[in-house]
C-alpha cells in the first residue's frame, strides 16, 4: 500500500445490507431469537470517584447471545421483548437501529463463535470484585495498541481503567465520549472526537461506537486522509461485529461478548484479535 493510498475499509452499514440482500448470507428462516431482553445497570467501582450507567440490548440465537449498547431508556421494553420468535433476518432491518445490530451480532457470534475463531487468542479474566476485573480487562485491551513510546491515543468512550493502564505505558491520550465530563484524574472529556484525529498516533475506540453510527464516520475520515492510524476496539456489545472489519479499519480487536465482566465475579472469557500484516 503507498503512503497516498486510501486503505480498504468496510462499515457496519454495509454488513447489515450484505446480510440483507446477499442470499449466500442472509440467515435462513429457521434461524430465529429465542430469547430478548435488556441488561441496566449502574455501575461505581470501589475506590473510584465516580460511577457510570449502561443499557445494553441482548438478543439470544441458539447458544450465542449478540448486543449492541443503547442510551438508557431510549428503546422501550416492549419492543425488545417483541423480538422473542423472530427470524434474525427480520430483525436484520428492524426499524430500531439497536435491534439489527444485536440480530446481527447474534447471528455472526451463533455462525462462527470467537472460542472457535482460530485467529483469537482467549484470555481468562478471574474472579474478583468489580475494580479487580475491570483492571484485569484493561491490561490485556491496553496491550493491543499500537503506538509509539509517548505517543498519543484518541480513545473515544472512556473508561478509567483503561486510562490507567494508557498512563502507565507512558502514553498521552485525548479522553471522548458523549456524555463529556471528567476523568478520574479530573481531565476535560471532549465530546467531539473529529477535531482530535490530526494527532492521533492511535485509536481506542469502544464497540458502544458500532450502535451510534459514530464508527462508520470514524473509519471514513480516517480513510479520506490516507494517514496509518492503527484502530484498536474493545467491544463487549457488537464484538462479532466489529470481528468482521478486522483488516478493513480495525487493526486490534478486544472482543468481550455476553455475558461482560461486571455482570459477574467469576472467571469469564476475553477474545483478543490482531488484523494480519500487509505484505
Amino acid at each position: 500500500m503507498t503512503a497516498h493510498a486510501r486503505p480498504q475499509i468496510g462499515s457496519v452499514s454495509s454488513l447489515l445490507d450484505r446480510h440483507r440482500a446477499d442470499p449466500e448470507l442472509v440467515p435462513p428462516r429457521t434461524a430465529t431469537v429465542s430469547v430478548a431482553f435488556t441488561t441496566s445497570q449502574g455501575a461505581q467501582h470501589k475506590g473510584r470517584s465516580g460511577g457510570y450507567r449502561n443499557e445494553v440490548v441482548s438478543l439470544r440465537v441458539g447458544a450465542a447471545t449478540g448486543s449492541c449498547a443503547v442510551e438508557p431508556g431510549s428503546i422501550a421494553p416492549e419492543v425488545v421483548h417483541a423480538c422473542a420468535g423472530v427470524p434474525v433476518a427480520d430483525l436484520l432491518g428492524h426499524d430500531h437501529t439497536a435491534v439489527r445490530l444485536a440480530a446481527l451480532d447474534a447471528w455472526l457470534t451463533h455462525r462462527r463463535p470467537h472460542s472457535e475463531d482460530p485467529r483469537a487468542q482467549t484470555i481468562r479474566i478471574g474472579p474478583g470484585d468489580s475494580l479487580e476485573r475491570s483492571l484485569a480487562r484493561a491490561r490485556h485491551v491496553s496491550r493491543l495498541v499500537e503506538s509509539p513510546e509517548g505517543g498519543g491515543v484518541l480513545v473515544i468512550g472512556v473508561v478509567n481503567s483503561l486510562l490507567d493502564q494508557l498512563r502507565l505505558r507512558g502514553l498521552r491520550y485525548v479522553p471522548c465520549d458523549l456524555k463529556g465530563g471528567v476523568t478520574e484524574w479530573g481531565e476535560p472529556v471532549v465530546t467531539d472526537f473529529t477535531a482530535h484525529l490530526d494527532d492521533a498516533d492511535a485509536v481506542l475506540a469502544s464497540g458502544m461506537m458500532l450502535g451510534n453510527g459514530t464508527f462508520d464516520h470514524l473509519l471514513t475520515l480516517l480513510a479520506d486522509t490516507g494517514k496509518q492510524v492503527p484502530v484498536t476496539v474493545f467491544a463487549q456489545t457488537g464484538a462479532a461485529v466489529a470481528r468482521e472489519l478486522l483488516g478493513r479499519g480495525i487493526h486490534a480487536l478486544s472482543a468481550e461478548p455476553y455475558p461482560f465482566f461486571w455482570l459477574t465475579g467469576d472467571e469469564t472469557p476475553i477474545h483478543l484479535y490482531r488484523a494480519a500484516r500487509d505484505r
